[in-house]
């Protein structure tokens, strides 16, 4: 690829940011929906427990913890399109701005290689016997493998937003230094 057609992939790959958005909107509705269903859980269940009318489900305890795994990991993938997870940057002001994108894009291909780990040994244990045949104890009817199932979906999420933070740290190497160079 010549160096004048690089600038044209970034366009051309501009176009799908619709679909990371359509993408991050559908995991943030389905995270508070978890974090609905969460907080009404516990709250039947502690009213369950000191409002003798009302009864405290015995399945409460089990699927509250199922559903904050899911918001949990699911979340963490939300965090990766907005840039948001835990980083070092106390080292950030002394470095060379050229220092910090390459030391970015690093840390950037060690989260996508999580994010391919999770997909991989996640699809592995969901479907592994202890998965399949697990049963919940307070929910003899459901299977283990819905409580694990978020590992392998949150390692899909953290992937395309991932290749998106990829994408846009490579455009920063090259579209602002195109931009730099036209501008003398």
């Amino acid at each position: 690829m010549s160096a004048g057609n690089v600038p044209a992939l970034f366009r051309r790959l501009e176009k799908i940011k619709p679909l990371y958005d359509w993408t991050y909107k559908i995991l943030m509705f389905i995270c508070k929906i978890l974090l609905i269903g969460d907080i009404l859980i516990t709250c039947w269940s502690v009213a369950g427990r000191y409002i003798p009318f009302i009864n405290d489900p015995h399945w409460s305890e089990e699927i509250i913890l199922t559903l904050m795994v899911y918001m949990t990991v699911l979340s963490a993938s939300l965090s990766i399109r907005r840039a948001a997870h835990i980083r070092m940057t106390a080292f950030d002001k002394y470095l060379l701005k050229n220092a910090i994108k390459v030391l970015d894009l690093i840390a950037d291909f060690a989260v996508l290689a999580l994010g391919v780990f999770l997909v991989i040994y996640g699809f592995r244990f969901c479907n592994s016997p202890l998965s399949l045949r697990g049963k919940y104890a307070s929910l003899p009817g459901l299977s283990k493998f819905w409580q694990y199932l978020p590992v392998p979906v949150a390692g899909i999420s953290m992937i395309i937003f991932e290749l998106e933070q990829i994408f846009q740290h490579l455009e920063s190497f090259w579209v602002k230094d195109q931009t730099e160079k036209e501008a003398k």
